[in-house]
């Protein structure tokens, strides 16, 4: 009786140990806290599928140990990822972390308001000083992540390229322009000028009439490889996206505008002369390569695109790559001298769930928040290992601003190739990518060497910073989750019918006089106004 009477006190004491822990690490889905004998705690991440399994990745190493933290992946192929991510909530079967999440936000808002993401605000308070560093030092981050409830339901990637933030370029052949005497264009009719002599007055030298004065192609195919992205900057502003920009504070519509029509006369002039390439509008970015790097004499002038790269290969030496230089942006008619400007261009990935315990969160949110500091970007991005990745600069490596760097590449290149890059997650989740960081590393001074490419990116872009306009429509603004899918439709619809009848009137199979009071009406029906009213609203969502 007594060795009964033990067993049963022994069971109710278990039983009732077993019911506090329950209690302490249950989770808002009511499951338990998954930890190691260890006291370790264990996440899923949900990243892509790469090559080399996540579990045996040095950065993943580094980060399990420097956290104490058990890491298990969900994965899905790289180009599903974001199906696979709709999937697993839609059917609530995901894990406690997205590392990588693909979030719009209209995701976030969805989602958040369910209550499947949880609001990281309290969390980045308490255990996130880096992340709150960077909102603190870049004011539209905050406003980027911030949802209009107030609050923060995911952290982004911040991924900042000064040459992305004017990527609407123009590039000419400079080694034409010495050829035949002219100078670098700075108004419409000047380079319409210029586009004249390089048909006209065979500056490759073969005499051969086979010279392409201006190339482009389709922006679906090249980084803003489109004709008018550029050129129509001369006439009004355009965001070679949604076609709005912010005037007086209200947010208008440029491509029903005149100055639109003023901007297309003037692109179907130089077409109707053969000063643009016809297949710019139909090409592929292979097709425009091979104009550029093709066997044969030199047959471009000049190209519209974000990134020379399409067009030449300018990691080479090949001296025909150093022929090419930027344009600053030209001086219309009537007066305008516009850049495209791009901010808030952020990619939503890391996300908590509601089925991370109060441990789980704390441990996700350090982990995200260390991928925010120096170090953590530059071993999450190049490998923990010194000397494989990356390496520390030496004196007189200099940056791209002509200062001392931290770390450099030089010398690192035979290492990488050895390794299989199962060191590192590279652009996976919250990284933070800073201008800043970026200025941390050597670039080559010869920005026209196949090493400098970086600084001729950047030295070009500093042609365009003066010309951004004063008031830019913003990018990253969240949209009401009742007009997301109006806004979707809407804006495919009439991006569609803008670039169409653009590619008709410049072409001139659309008389541009007679069938533009036509083009303009046709707005109606594809319902520009409550495009206008979606955006508008979201503008003063943005600014309150």
């Amino acid at each position: 009786m007594r060795r009964v009477l033990c067993f049963i006190l022994m069971l109710t004491a278990s039983v009732l140990l077993l019911g506090c822990g329950n209690l302490d690490g249950l989770n808002a889905t009511g499951e338990r806290s998954e930890k190691e004998e260890s006291g370790d705690v264990t996440l899923t991440f949900f990243a892509p599928k790469r090559q080399a399994p996540w579990e045996e990745n040095d950065f993943t190493k580094h980060v399990e140990e420097k956290f104490g933290v058990r890491i298990k992946w969900s994965v899905a192929p790289e180009d599903a990822m974001k199906d696979k991510s709709r999937i697993l909530l839609v059917s609530r079967d995901y894990p406690e972390v997205f590392l990588e999440g693909n979030f719009t936000r209209t995701d976030l808002l969805k989602y958040g308001q369910q209550g499947v993401l949880l609001p990281l605000n309290e969390l980045i308070e308490k255990y996130a000083p880096n992340v709150r560093k960077v909102m603190d030092q870049k004011p539209y981050m905050r406003r980027s992540v911030t949802a209009p409830d107030g609050n923060i339901y995911a952290l982004p990637r911040v991924n900042e390229c000064y040459h992305c933030s004017y990527p609407l370029k123009y590039w000419i052949n400079q080694e034409w322009l010495d050829k035949l005497g002219l100078s670098m264009p700075t108004t419409t009719d000047e380079l319409y000028r210029v586009l004249k002599a390089f048909k006209e007055k065979d500056p490759n030298d073969n005499g051969e009439a086979d010279e392409i004065p201006l190339t482009g192609a389709p922006s679906h195919a090249v980084w803003n490889g489109n004709i008018d992205a550029y050129l129509m900057n001369a006439f009004i502003y355009s965001d070679n996206d949604k076609y709005l920009y912010v005037s007086g504070g209200k947010v208008e519509f440029a491509a029903d505008k005149p100055e639109w029509k003023q901007g297309l006369a003037y692109m179907n002039k130089l077409f109707r002369e053969g000063l643009i390439d016809p297949a710019s509008f139909t090409q592929s970015a292979r097709a425009l390569k091979q104009l550029g790097i093709g066997e044969g004499d030199e047959v471009v002038g000049s190209v519209t695109t974000a990134s020379l790269a399409y067009l030449i290969d300018p990691y080479s030496d090949n001296p025909r790559q150093k022929h090419w230089v930027a344009v600053p942006p030209l001086k219309g008619p009537g007066g305008v001298q516009l850049a495209g400007y791009s901010q808030d261009a952020l990619e939503f990935e890391f996300a908590i769930t509601n089925k991370a315990t109060p441990e789980q969160q704390v441990a996700a949110i350090r982990i995200a928040d260390y991928m925010y500091s120096e170090e953590g970007a530059l071993y999450s991005m190049y490998g923990p290992n010194e000397g494989i990745g990356w390496g520390k600069a030496k004196a007189g490596e200099l940056n791209a601003e002509g200062e001392q760097a931290k770390y450099t590449f030089e010398g690192v290149g035979e290492n990488v190739k050895e390794h299989n890059k199962g060191d590192r997650w590279e652009l996976l989740g919250p990284i933070n990518m800073s201008e800043e960081f970026r200025g941390l590393f050597a670039t080559n001074q010869d920005p026209l060497s196949g090493k400098g490419y970086e600084l001729r990116l950047s030295r070009a872009t500093k042609l365009y910073e003066p010309y951004a306009p004063k008031e830019v429509y913003p990018a990253g603004a969240f949209i009401r989750p009742e007009d997301a899918d109006m806004a979707a439709a809407l804006t495919a619809a009439i991006k569609e019918y803008v670039q169409l009848n653009m590619a008709q009137f410049i072409t001139g199979s659309k008389d541009l006089d007679k069938e533009w009071e036509s083009y303009v009406n046709g707005f109606e029906g594809l319902n520009l106004s409550t495009y206008m009213e979606i955006y508008r609203r979201v503008m003063e969502v943005k600014t309150e």
